[in-house]
This record gives C-alpha cells, sequence and structure tokens, in this order.
C-alpha cells in the first residue's frame, strides 16, 4: 500500500475511534449506532480501492448494514439492539470486501466463508501493516516534497510537511484529550463549558476506559479501512482462496464418498423416522401418553420445543455439510437427503405444536416469541433447502439463510416482542377463556415488570382494566422508570435518541 493512502487510512481509523467515543461511550444505545455505522460505510468509500468498481450485485450489503442499525434507534429492546448491531456490523465487514472491489454476492457460500475468515483476521494485522506502509522512506529530507513511490500518481503525492503533520495528529489528539480530561476533572467551569460544547461527561475515573475504547474502536476502523483500501490479500491469484474467488463458482469440496454420505443420511433418517412416528402416534394421533409413560398428555406436549428447534438445526447443518463435500450425487443419496429435509419439517411442526400448548399455558416471554420466530425461519430454509437440492444450486443456500435471517430480524423489530409479549400476557388476565383449564390464568407481575420500553405503553393502557394489586405494583414500575428516563444521563442528548424510548418517555408523562 502507498504510504499516503496508508497514512489517509490511519488518520480516518483515529477520527472513527474518536467518533465512537463521542457517539457510544456514555449513551445509551440508539441514534448513535446507525451515525456510527453510516460514518465507517462512508469514509470506507472514499478510501475504496482506485480501478477497483464494486459488483453492482453488492449494493444490498450497506443498504442491509444501515437498515438493520437503524433499528437500534427505533426499537427499546436491548437484546435486539445488541443483535442488530452485531448484523450491522456483519454486513459492514461484507460491504467493505464489496467496497474494495472484490465481488461478494455471486461468488459460493464456501468463497464467502473464507472472505470473512480472512476479514475476521484482518484485525490482527491491518493495522500494524497501515502503521508500516505509513512510514516514510530512509533518506528523505525534510523539506519539499518527499520522493514518490513507484506507481504513485500525482494526486497521490504530498507535500513533505503533510507526512509530519498527520503524524502529529495521531499522537496529539489522544493527547490532548487527556489534557482535557484533566482540566475538567479540575474546573468545574471548564468541565461545564466542554460539555456544552461537545456533549462530553467527563470523568477522570474513567480515562484508562476512554482511551482503551478509543484505542479499540479505531483500531477495528483501521482493519476495516485497510479491506476497503487495499482488498484481501487473499484474494490474490496466488493463493488457493483467490484461485477459488476468481475462477468458475465451486460447488463442493468434493471430500466424501457417494457411499459414505448414504449411510450418514440412512442411519439419520432412521434415528428422525423413529421420532416422527412416535409423535404422529403420541402428539397427533392421541394415544394415551399415561399408559405409555406415566406422564399425561398436557405435560409431554408442554415440553422439548427447544431441543426439537436445535435438531431442526443440525439437520439443516448435515445437508449443507454433505452438499459441500460429497463427491458424487448419486438418486439414492438425493431421495435419502429429500427424506431429511420433509422429516425435519416435521420435526418442526412437533416443535411448533408443542410450544402453542405451552404458550397457552403459562403466557408469553420473547424467549418463547424468538423460538417461535426461528422455527418459521426454519420451515422457509427446509423448503428453500429442498428446492436447492434438487436444483443442483446447494451453493446458494448460504445466501439463501442470509436473506431468511435478515427478514427474521426485520420481522422481530417490526413486531417489537416485549410489547407483543406484555399485551398477550395481559390480555389472558382480561379474557380467562384465552386460558386452558388446567393453565396459569395470574399475571407474571415479576416479568413483566422488567420487559424493555417499547411494553411501557402497553401496561400504561391496560391500568384501568387490571386488578388493583397488580395494578399498584405496576404503576410502581412504571414511576420508577419514569424517574430514570427524566434523570438518568445515559438517556440524554442526541445520541442515545430511541423512537421507543421517547415514545415510553413521552406515555409515562402523561400518566397522572
Amino acid at each position: 500500500m502507498q504510504r499516503p493512502l496508508a497514512r489517509r487510512v490511519l488518520a480516518a481509523g483515529l477520527l472513527l475511534g474518536l467518533l465512537a467515543d463521542l457517539l457510544l461511550d456514555g449513551p445509551a444505545l440508539g441514534l448513535n449506532v446507525p451515525v456510527a455505522i453510516v460514518a465507517l460505510l462512508g469514509v470506507a468509500w472514499l478510501l475504496r480501492r482506485p480501478g477497483r468498481a464494486p459488483d453492482p450485485l453488492d449494493a444490498w450489503l450497506p443498504i442491509v448494514a444501515v437498515m438493520v442499525a437503524a433499528f437500534v434507534a427505533i426499537r427499546g429492546d436491548p437484546f435486539l439492539a445488541v443483535l442488530d448491531t452485531f448484523v450491522a456490523l456483519v454486513f459492514v465487514g461484507a460491504s467493505v470486501v464489496a467496497i474494495s472491489g472484490v465481488p461478494v454476492t455471486r461468488r459460493s457460500a464456501s468463497v464467502v466463508a473464507g472472505l470473512g475468515v480472512w476479514t475476521v483476521a484482518s484485525l490482527a494485522w491491518a493495522p500494524p501493516r497501515a502503521i508500516a506502509a505509513a512510514r516514510p522512506a530512509r533518506g528523505a529530507s525534510s523539506l519539499g516534497w518527499e520522493p514518490a513511490d513507484p506507481g504513485d500518481s500525482v494526486a497521490t503525492r504530498l507535500p513533505r510537511w503533510s507526512g509530519p503533520v498527520a503524524r502529529g495528529l495521531l499522537l496529539g489528539l489522544p493527547l490532548a484529550l487527556i489534557f482535557a480530561v484533566l482540566f475538567a476533572s479540575a474546573d468545574p467551569i471548564f468541565r461545564r463549558g466542554l460539555s456544552d460544547v461537545l456533549g462530553l461527561r467527563i470523568d477522570v475515573g474513567s480515562l484508562s476506559g476512554r482511551i482503551l475504547f478509543i484505542v479499540s474502536a479505531a483500531w477495528l476502523s483501521v482493519s476495516l479501512l485497510m479491506v476497503s483500501a487495499g482488498g484481501l490479500p487473499a484474494m490474490e491469484q496466488g493463493t488457493s482462496l483467490g484461485a477459488a474467488a476468481n475462477a468458475a463458482p465451486i460447488d463442493r469440496l468434493r471430500a466424501l464418498g457417494a457411499v459414505e454420505a448414504l449411510v450418514i443420511l440412512l442411519v439419520i433418517d432412521l434415528v428422525v423416522a423413529a421420532f416422527v412416528g412416535l409423535q404422529i402416534a403420541y402428539l397427533f394421533g392421541g394415544l394415551d401418553t399415561l399408559a405409555a409413560i406415566g406422564m399425561t398428555y398436557s405435560d409431554y406436549a408442554r415440553r422439548g420445543f427447544f431441543e426439537l428447534v436445535a435438531a431442526a438445526c443440525l439437520a439443516c447443518a448435515v445437508v449443507v455439510g454433505l452438499e459441500t463435500t460429497v463427491e458424487r450425487r448419486t438418486r439414492a443419496y438425493l431421495v435419502a437427503l429429500l427424506c431429511l429435509v420433509a422429516l425435519s419439517a416435521v420435526v418442526l411442526v412437533s416443535a411448533a405444536m408443542r410450544l402453542r400448548l405451552y404458550q397457552d399455558a403459562y403466557g408469553w416471554t420473547e424467549l418463547r416469541l424468538y423460538v417461535l420466530v426461528t422455527i418459521v425461519s426454519l420451515g422457509v430454509v427446509l423448503v428453500g433447502t429442498a428446492a436447492l437440492v434438487v436444483a443442483d444450486r446447494t451453493r446458494w443456500l448460504g445466501h439463501v439463510l442470509a436473506v431468511i435471517g435478515v427478514v427474521a430480524l426485520v420481522a422481530l423489530n417490526v413486531m417489537a416482542p416485549s410489547a407483543v409479549v406484555a399485551e398477550r400476557n395481559i390480555a389472558r388476565v382480561l379474557d380467562p377463556t384465552l386460558v386452558p383449564a388446567d393453565g396459569h390464568a395470574g399475571l407474571d407481575l415479576d416479568y413483566l415488570t422488567v420487559l424493555p420500553d417499547d411494553a411501557i405503553p402497553v401496561m400504561v393502557a391496560a391500568l384501568p382494566s387490571l386488578p388493583a394489586a397488580d395494578r399498584a405494583v405496576i404503576e410502581r414500575t412504571l414511576d420508577r422508570r419514569r424517574l430514570e428516563l427524566a434523570t438518568d444521563p445515559a438517556y440524554q442528548g442526541l445520541a442515545a435518541l430511541n423512537l421507543s424510548r421517547e415514545h415510553a418517555r413521552s406515555t409515562l408523562e402523561a400518566m397522572p
């Protein structure tokens, strides 16, 4: 990498680290997350590798990254916020690879996985490589222009003073921040002015933590910017991954014999078929479970849905693994593979039925709602897998999984899990006919009162209809949350702006 570009990458990475500190160190997650993601993608685009246009098919990657990050500023669910942030960072990583001119979407799943490994590995070697590339050439004088690297264009040559200025900023800005922290700690007027101008809350006790956060954010930013500006070494034609990515897409690694694959499928099919047979007899068919195992039907049916979802996930992994490694797809192999897909679909139906019965008896939780969304998503995955297996296009299964995952995440954000859970559980109290005879009809106040801000408008609206004892507990919880939203500094300021939190705040303020 040319020295001027390496220096711009380092300077931009430091600025992004300082921006991350201003946005994320202190304020709650909200508008700060999409702003940071947009800033990182924008800088990556400005520093993209010259002469390597991104593949138009990859345009959806940064769009998804920004869209998912924007949900952090919409929903008030901490778990969803963390999940949205993680998924946004994954798509940011894919986006910087695409911005560097390396196609992502059109590659097979195995190559995309390799690109992901190399992008994560760049977190270790990219910043030191950028620092080494940014060092001035030996023998350069201190006046005039630096000698140009071979291949440097006139547009990339900078006056000699630009190097010292960039290095000075790289070292001086962190030191200036330390001084600002110290001065703010010593003088309340200076601290007040700094807070009013920059929105900073200075705490000398957190100085080391803030510096570590800045360095970590800058390190991550430099790593991603190095990818967008210089590409991935793994994509050079001399490497195995580069040869795979620049050649025709590879469908399989062809490391497993057809007989071995068929035996694996037959063994698994037998186990899954035995389980499905029992489901047809006892869960769907209504045979007497008490006589068979000494357990009532309701107790039998309201358990095991987590394990069944895990089994369906494992079946999908087996299908993907076999399709990636099988040497030859015989007719018997395809029949056994499709049987596994079909049997897994029945397992998912059993999991969904068990989950529904459990929710009918004991109410809803966010975790149970996530399991339900997972079951639906896995059902769609199984349908897509069957279609790709028949068409011999399973190398695109990774893309299908990514799209289904994004759609499921968007659906969760749109429905607001905590609001759905609160609404359904309150409805069970107001309408006892929704609860089966052997179910739990009361309101789980311990759980309801710890739900995120999305549930607050639902609880406020239901207060007049609730029993007096339940209403008193919920009102005390809402009063505490109203005080927190009004006084906690983490919820103040533009960086922490969150639509669900603001809706909860306005709802609580309107309470008598």
